[in-house]
């Protein structure tokens, strides 16, 4: 919960000539931000003044850390889409999905750093039509906030808004106070779209950067060619100025992403490189935000080209020319990376496994040329070429690249995991898996974190099956709701245990715990499976474990499972430090 000495600083929208003006304070507030795991100490130093999130599980760290930095958050209250199994047809999973929007605001509606509550993330969907259940189920979390939090408004995220989005949240939610829109190739046109589809609450673009892979053409064979890291400068920037700063509806934006991630290729919506490094879209909106250029701006790339065809034989042979070039005149390095694509499209902004990399295949390289020899296997690959100066700042750049023939590539739809991964963190944001697969007599069973008498940190798992008889149990799985019908998961390899304390609440309860449930008839399966067979719990925390040696852990989808079975009455019990190590 919120700490008892927490106070809130109040946020409110009030009317203005033709628009609307956010307050913070009572000062006036327009948002600067960025959504993403990045440093946040970096997002300020660059002038930004707040951070969105998309869930709201463990909070605390991010939420203390932005007020020690002066940065404002909108919490994010993740509500279950279509396309991952939640319907909004289904009362149940609605008032489920209720409570625990409710908790959340209970627990962070004090806290200093709060800005405002973003209902929901493209829950939507991708239609012309919206289901006005789903809408009735955001209303009710919306009225609420406001009944139980009078100092931070409303806003629900739509993925665009075409088709009845905007009419739909006007009929049927009328305690939502904002429209956050997440848009790409077409936010500069938001004030003008907006208004025709009947737009008159105000709106944040939630989400902005570079045209993403759905809005551009591929070649012909069906990749899509990427923007320079120096090209999207230009599509934040212009996004700022035509769509967020000077509007009148405009209360701000948060820019996409604040971070690196994989996600249609290892660059494209990243405004950070993986190890950290600035790129051009953070220089464009230092200068917007802040009103000056950055001390010390990085590289541009002005030119990437192929000597020879893009597409070629197993063993051809490809050469590319690279031209850069530094305001400071700063020394630059250039990295050479040939990387496979998968093709895979990148719609609803899952991160997506990092596809292999062929160190091998680079035969002769300087900072303006390359010349590689490409593997045996057919398929799509992109050549990466990343330019970095001595001062933090960089530039990125990829061609694609084709093998006709040859053997079929080889390609592990799990991310390699950094070991160790830990399943219930302390750290906030998106966690490696959901707790989303419920099974049995799911109307009994209730979970949410508690303060009271965790393991370690702040908060524990409390269980709850409610029932005297039947089963029930919850798996966590990636993607959420996911039974192995989509890309997703985890490469464990090199895991030797997978760990976990628990406790019972009165000491007796009967539990099974396991991981990997989804059988080789599926397209994405569990590569390997554990138990612990049923286990008695005590009242104090134990440790249990799960031997993984000798398994094939290259795709979990399933990382963790509990089951209560025949207990003949209810029972309580709690989870704390789930990890593979």
């Amino acid at each position: 919960m919120a700490l008892a000495q927490d106070t809130p600083v109040k946020t409110q929208i009030v009317a203005r000539p033709g628009g609307f003006q956010l307050m913070r304070d009572g000062k006036p507030y327009l948002i600067k931000g960025a959504g993403g795991d990045g440093p946040k100490a970096m997002l300020k130093a660059v002038g930004a003044n707040s951070f969105r999130t998309w869930g709201a599980d463990s909070l605390e760290k991010q939420l203390d850390e932005a007020q020690k930095l002066g940065l404002t958050v909108t919490i994010g209250i993740w509500l279950g889409h279509k396309e991952h199994g939640f319907s909004y047809d289904d009362s149940n999973a609605v008032a489920k999905q209720l409570e625990t929007a409710k908790a959340a605001i209970d627990r962070y509606k004090n806290h200093p750093a709060l800005l405002m509550w973003g209902i929901g993330n493209e829950m939507e969907g991708y239609e012309v039509t919206t289901n006005p259940n789903m809408w009735k189920a955001v209303q009710d979390i919306a009225a609420y906030a406001h009944k139980a939090d009078p100092n931070h408004p409303t806003m629900t995220v739509v993925a665009e808004i075409g088709g009845s989005k905007v009419p739909d949240i006007n009929k049927y939610c009328p305690d939502i106070d904002v429209i956050g829109i997440n848009s790409y190739a077409g936010a500069q046109s938001i004030p003008q779209r907006y208004k025709a589809a009947g737009g008159s609450k105000p709106y944040v673009v939630t989400e902005f950067g570079p045209p993403g892979t759905w809005e551009m053409k591929k070649n012909d064979w069906g990749a899509v060619p990427e923007p320079t890291s120096t090209e999207k400068a230009d599509w934040y920037r212009k996004t700022y100025e035509k769509a967020i700063a000077g509007e009148p509806l405009s209360l701000g934006g948060y820019a996409f992403t604040w971070g690196n991630k994989q996600e249609a290729s290892a660059t494209w919506f990243g405004m950070l490189l993986h190890d950290g490094t600035r790129l051009g879209p953070v220089d464009a909106l230092t200068e917007v935000w802040t009103g000056k250029a950055p001390a010390n701006r990085v590289p541009k790339i002005d030119s990437f080209k192929l000597e020879t065809p893009a597409k070629t034989t197993p063993d051809g042979i490809i050469k590319a020319t690279l031209s850069t070039s530094d305001a400071e005149k700063d020394p630059l390095k250039v990295d050479w990376v040939l990387q496979y694509d998968p093709l895979e499209e990148s719609i609803g902004g899952a991160t997506q496994a990092a596809p292999p990399t062929y160190p091998e295949a680079i035969q002769v390289s300087s900072n303006s040329e390359v010349t590689l020899k490409m593997p045996k296997r057919g398929g799509v690959y992109r050549l990466f070429a990343f330019v970095r100066d001595d001062k933090g700042g960089g530039a990125v750049a990829n061609i694609p690249l084709f093998v006709e023939g040859g053997d079929k590539a080889l390609y592990s739809a799990a991310r390699k995991a950094k070991l160790p991964l830990e399943l219930t963190s302390e750290d906030g944001g998106d966690g490696p898996y959901t707790a989303s697969g419920y099974m049995g007599n799911t109307g009994a069973i209730k979970m949410g974190e508690t303060t009271t008498n965790p393991h370690s940190g702040k908060s524990a798992l409390k269980v709850e099956y409610t029932a005297n008889d039947n089963w029930g149990g919850v798996v966590w799985q990636s993607p959420a709701n996911d039974w192995g019908d989509a890309v997703g998961g985890w490469n464990m390899t090199g895991a030797k245990r997978l760990t976990f304390w628990a406790r019972g609440d009165k000491g007796g309860e009967e539990v099974s715990f396991s991981f990997g449930l989804i059988n080789k008839d599926k397209k994405y399966p569990d590569s390997a499976k554990g138990e612990t067979g049923k286990v008695k719990l005590s009242t104090d925390w134990k440790e249990y474990s799960i031997d993984l040696k000798d398994k094939d852990l290259s795709q979990v989808k399933t990382g963790f499972c509990w089951v209560v079975a025949g207990n003949g009455a209810p029972i309580t019990f709690y989870l704390d430090g789930i990890k593979f190590e």
